[in-house]
């Protein structure tokens, strides 16, 4: 493992005998390890540091790395702590921290869920400066049975938690199902009036090219069919949205709640479902295109008869399958069908209608909320990002090919509504992608760079928040990284950080320790033990 001085604290020299190689998986759809390895100085003697990562199967696998330094350095030897370089960020800008709160916080009968140890773990987290919580407000709780029935008696009761606790609260629009993807630990499901029309009209959900629906969200085809009981989707998202500012207006008048996302597609994000864990997709497959309902269908026939070419019409038939790989495929590969005339007409539509949906239901988000700052999420799909075609960002909608910006037409949509970006997956790192998953072809560091840097070119403000749970320096010191970037020549950084998600094991003793000093980070405060890790115990007895 090659170690990379740019920001050097602790002035000694190192010379690695053997290269080690330190791995953990981590990638959106699958668990980190519970340590990652980083850039290790000790004492002025041999030391061998064993780097222990959990693999999925919970093996361990140890690297011994010999590490021979300079006697110079003997006043920095401490048995207690690792001495490694990091990065001082006291006295750079605050970036607010929120946590999220557990996906059923709240029960399907409009109830806390134990709410007296959620008091004990908010006062916790209160202790230590957190500035807040997020909250998902489920459509499939709230509005369950009947529509235009709202029931908003379980979030009035936590809201008062929080504010009495002088938490401020970020809250999400969740018009998708909780369940089936990674980190899902409750089922939520769509409205039960909402599934009863889906029997009898299952096209009110995305489809793929098999017929197989989706009933994680609603098809963005019938955001202006009246198919939902008389009204459009686009109607029934605005009145739950208006029916939520109307029941919550303490909150809004004393500046509680800060920020509304708009939920917009699958987990919240504005993507097609188009890598469903429950249709069998797995890592890195490259998913499929979800655009074969009637109503979508219909629209690529229109749009191809404006374009002059009818038979156009219809979904690429070279795409092959949920985990095929680009080159095993006609449509993605090198030099495919993606960049043919009809590749590029059918793309430019398939992503046009995610900007047309997200544009509509923030136009609507904005009429409901009036004042309030709203925000729309975006999901990072960083696996065969360093191939031609990028088919994973294709098949969600994102047409990022390596000839074309996919992120900047997304970024100028946002700009209109005066919309924040929140965009997942500032944790991960390339290496550890290609290390564990080489022919994913990965890079979440390059996709962030280029998200962050298409926000921050239109101005609108920029949050983030981490794609899997993280408990380990490493990790911390990547989002840091990308919150407040070192060589940004305009000083822009992150306007807030949402960590994913209160838990227990957040909880435990060390890794809260590390979470606090992560925070006291973000917001610009000193650390006193800068460059310095706690010693494992395997490292003790070396």
């Amino acid at each position: 493992m090659a170690i990379r001085l740019t920001h050097t604290v602790i002035p000694v020299s190192v010379k690695l005998k053997t290269p080690a190689r330190i791995s953990a998986r981590s990638s959106l759809p699958f668990s980190v390890g519970d340590w990652r390895g980083v850039s290790i100085f000790s004492g002025a003697r041999q030391l061998v540091v064993s780097a222990k990562v959990k693999q999925r199967r919970g093996e361990d696998i140890e690297d011994p790395v010999p590490i021979e330094e300079d006697s110079s350095t003997d006043e920095l030897v401490d048995d207690q702590f690792l001495h490694f370089e990091e990065r001082d960020f006291s006295g750079t800008p605050c970036v607010p921290v929120y946590v999220m709160l557990p996906l059923g916080v709240i029960d399907m009968n409009s109830e806390v869920v134990e709410p007296g140890e959620l008091l004990d773990q908010l006062r916790t987290l209160k202790s230590v400066n957190v500035d807040g919580v997020m909250v998902d407000c489920w459509w499939g709780i709230v509005e369950a049975h009947t529509p235009q029935v709202y029931n908003w008696s379980g979030y009035k009761k936590l809201f008062q938690m929080i504010r009495e606790l002088g938490l401020k609260i970020q809250v999400v629009m969740s018009f998708h199902e909780c369940g089936g993807n990674v980190g899902d630990d409750v089922h939520i499901q769509l409205p039960e009036w909402v599934r009863e029309i889906g029997q009898s009209n299952p096209d009110i959900y995305f489809t793929d090219r098999a017929g197989i629906r989706n009933t994680e969200c609603l098809t963005w085809g019938i955001d202006k069919q009246r198919v939902l009981r008389g009204r459009t989707a686009l109607e029934v998202y605005f009145d739950y949205m208006r029916s939520f500012r109307v029941e919550f207006d303490e909150f809004f008048a004393d500046n509680i709640i800060t920020e509304i996302e708009v939920g917009l597609g699958p987990c919240g994000e504005l993507r097609y479902p188009s890598y469903p864990a429950q249709h069998g997709w797995k890592y890195p497959g490259i998913g499929e295109f979800q655009c074969y309902d009637k109503y979508l269908m219909k629209n690529l026939q229109e749009a191809a008869e404006v374009r002059g070419h009818s038979f156009w019409g219809k979904g690429p038939d070279n795409t092959e399958s949920y985990n095929s790989t680009p080159h095993g495929t006609g449509f993605f590969r090198d030099g495919g069908d993606y960049d043919s005339y009809y590749g590029r007409f059918f793309l430019n539509w398939y992503s046009r209608v995610l900007i047309d949906h997200g544009d509509r239901v923030l136009a609507m988000a904005n009429l409901a909320f009036e004042e309030i700052r709203i925000a729309a999420k975006l999901s990072g799909i960083h696996w065969w990002y360093k191939t031609a075609s990028h088919a994973a960002e294709l098949t969600a909608g994102f047409y990022n090919s390596s000839n074309r910006d996919g992120y900047g037409p997304i970024a100028a949509m946002l700009k209109k509504h005066d919309a924040a970006l929140n965009f997942t997956c500032v944790e991960l790192r390339t290496l550890d992608q290609h290390e564990d998953y080489p022919e994913a072809l990965a890079d979440p560091e390059g996709l962030v760079w280029q998200v962050l840097n298409a926000a921050w070119d239109v101005n609108i403000p920029v949050a983030s928040e981490n794609a899997l749970p993280c408990y380990d320096r490493e990790g911390y010191n990547k989002i840091l990284e990308n919150a407040k970037p070192l060589t940004d020549p305009d000083g822009r950084h992150l306007s807030c950080f949402t960590y994913l998600r209160l838990n227990p094991t957040l909880m435990q003793s060390q890794n809260f320790k590390e979470f606090e000093r992560f925070v006291k980070r973000m917001h610009g405060e000193a650390v006193p033990d800068l460059g310095l890790a706690p010693r494992t115990q395997e490292t003790k007895s070396e």
